[in-house]
């Protein structure tokens, strides 16, 4: 069981702090993709906290990793939706947004890292 709080973990508030960037960005989109693209972005922005909390609570470090690759693919499908907004000109610039979804995406790779290391010590 661990002792920590998925609070403290520094990629869950940096996934935490994108969620209402995202929404604000999204914001301004055309109505008719207020169920459409927006609506994806949005879901998968929330999706990288959301997972990271989840993960965190079950039972084991295994399922925790399992939980973070999840959070990690939410960031890839993030930056490609973004990309596919720019792409249509309702993102003047995608890269700020790629460069926050990397350190995300570094941060859950490092710790995925540490854990895989955490259960191969244990063995």
């Amino acid at each position: 069981m661990r002792k920590s709080d998925y609070r403290d973990l520094v990629v869950w508030q940096k996934g935490r702090i994108l969620c209402p960037e995202i929404y604000i960005l999204t914001r301004p989109f055309p109505d008719f993709e207020k169920f459409g693209l927006a609506s994806q972005i949005q879901r998968a922005a929330v999706s990288i906290p959301a997972n990271i909390a989840e993960g965190h609570g079950r039972s084991s470090d295994q399922e925790f990793i399992r939980f973070l690759h999840i959070a990690y693919g939410s960031v890839q499908e993030l930056e490609t939706l973004l990309g596919i907004a720019c792409d249509l000109g309702y993102i003047d610039d995608v890269e700020p947004w790629n460069t926050k979804t990397q350190e995300i995406a570094k941060m859950l790779s490092a710790l995925i890292s540490t854990l895989k290391r955490r259960i191969e010590d244990s063995k």
